[in-house]
């Protein structure tokens, strides 16, 4: 029998100092923890509202800013319930369900076999990993769940709480939320939280096309938040039941899509690469199993220290959505492109737009930026007999995605430098999200602003008071310029700018 508790490894044992650092530093918190908490469902802190604003705003930026055919909405969370019985969401939105009758623990049966798969790809046997793959994608896509079980159990896949291997049948499990309005009359009092942000989306294309004149290949993006019930929430943040989407839906000419798909594949790649992402650490997972919808999908993962997980789904959804909708609406959602057929001569005419899109989930890139900011270096400070050897724990966030841009410091709290440390903050903090602390050592106080990201923190200091100028401490590599305070704002402003990243796409 395996080990019911089996040492921790180091990528299970970094997770929980993230979490821990998420925590203590203000970045997530457990929801309604004084109650125990609520499974999955997670609180941002003062540090992570400001982290995650950042990426919103830049994603928001990169689409709708740099894409001139591309505009936004925000769509209801509640939608009418015919929506995702056309979306076939109400008939097929469902997970593979597996117990062990032992631990009488939940898990999803395709994660357990992609676990496994990831197991053999680790140890340097991908063909091994991409079988059990292809044929776990062949299993799901007949709805074989007895052939999913057997997939398990042959792959001697157990149990990590119990050790073993007596698994119950394999079930579908829906994962829509569910609840009731009084304003619906009859039978239809059932709605649905929305599980996805895309049908917001579609059945406001004519709306959209309409008002913003827009002209195929065009784009609508949107932000907002939808619900899962989950079977098996795990991994901190990654998979929760209550989660934020930041969705691009890119409408084009039939027959154009793999042209879209492939630009948009390397575009999406690309702008990860610019948030700080290594490219060594970002890959392409193509799906073994289409969805419905899909003719094309591919997943852009991150290896966090639970290894590779999707970030963001690229899908090629054909007139799948569009088509639904018309035929359960009776409204045609059809688009009139007179620009000319080469081949014919002739306008293109109405035609029912294909989808290309592009989905990432912003909680899941907030912990890919959280895991690749945290960072663990050993210094050595002092010097002769008072040298140290230390670890120091900071984030190395890139300055434009930073919760707190700068933070002042009067060296002391008298002599007057209290007084120019807060003239200096309330000159910057109009441009600025700023701090001001005169508590403690200075170097206490650097140490609290490496842990939270801060990238510059700004001493003020007697020489300040005869010359106008200030010590600028860089948190990457703790080296200090002396600057006058009238170059603070360009300074500062040049290097928390979004430019600095979207200027790399």
């Amino acid at each position: 029998m395996s080990n019911p508790n089996p040492k921790p490894t180091l990528e299970n044992t970094q997770l929980k100092d993230i979490v821990a650092h998420a925590k203590e530093y203000g970045f997530v918190f457990p929801s309604s923890e004084i109650y125990d908490g609520l499974q999955a469902v997670y609180d941002y802190g003062p540090n992570g509202v400001e982290l995650k604003n950042n990426l919103k705003q830049l994603w928001w930026r990169a689409m709708t800013q740099l894409n001139p055919n591309v505009v936004g909405i925000d769509a209801a969370i509640f939608m009418h319930p015919l929506t995702w019985k056309a979306s076939g969401h109400v008939d097929g939105f469902s997970d593979p369900m597996i117990d062990n009758l032992d631990s009488k623990k939940r898990y999803r049966a395709d994660v357990l076999l992609e676990d496994k798969a990831a197991e053999y790809e680790n140890a340097g046997d991908k063909p091994r990993a991409d079988a059990l793959l292809a044929e776990m994608g062949k299993l799901l896509t007949d709805n074989d769940l007895a052939g999913v079980r057997q997939l398990i159990v042959d792959e001697k896949i157990k149990c990590p709480v119990s050790g073993t291997a007596n698994w119950t049948e394999v079930r579908q499990f829906n994962l829509m939320f569910s609840t009731q309005v009084g304003s619906v009359e009859g039978d239809s009092t059932l709605i649905y939280l929305r599980p996805e942000t895309a049908q917001g989306i579609f059945v406001n294309f004519l709306n959209v096309q309409k008002s913003a004149r827009m002209k195929v290949p065009f784009g609508i993006a949107q932000i907002g938040k939808a619900f899962r019930n989950e079977i098996v929430a795990r991994q901190f943040i990654f998979r929760m039941r209550e989660f934020e989407q930041m969705e691009m839906q890119f409408f084009i000419r039939p027959g154009t899509e793999m042209e879209w798909y492939n630009k948009w594949k390397e575009t999406r790649r690309r702008w990860h690469e610019a948030l700080g992402l290594p490219a060594d650490k970002l890959r392409f997972h193509d799906h073994d199993k289409l969805a419905h919808y899909a003719n094309a999908a591919v997943d852009i993962e991150y290896e966090f220290p639970f290894g590779f997980k999707e970030i963001e789904g690229i899908h090629s959804r054909t007139d799948f959505d569009l088509s639904q909708h018309q035929a359960l609406s009776r409204k045609k959602q059809q688009y009139f492109d007179n620009d000319l057929d080469e081949a014919t001569g002739k306008p293109y005419g109405n035609y029912v737009p294909y989808v290309v899109e592009t989905s990432v989930g912003a909680d899941r890139l907030f912990l890919a930026a959280l895991c690749q900011a945290y960072t663990e270096e050993t210094i050595t400070e002092g010097e002769g007999e008072k040298e140290q050897t230390k670890t120091r724990t900071f984030l190395k966030l890139h300055p434009a995605l930073a919760p707190i841009k700068a933070a002042i410091f009067p060296l002391v709290r008298k002599d007057g430098l209290p007084e120019k440390a807060e003239a200096i903050f309330n000159d910057l903090r109009h441009d600025f999200r700023l701090v001001y602390e005169d508590r403690d050592a200075i170097g206490k106080r650097y140490t609290r602003q490496d842990l939270i990201g801060t990238p510059f923190c700004i001493a003020v200091d007697h020489q300040t008071l005869e010359d106008d100028t200030v010590t600028v401490r860089h948190r990457d590599s703790r080296e200090q310029t002396r600057m006058p305070i009238s170059e603070l704002g360009r300074y500062i402003g040049d290097a928390v700018s979004f430019k600095r990243i979207l200027e790399n796409l």
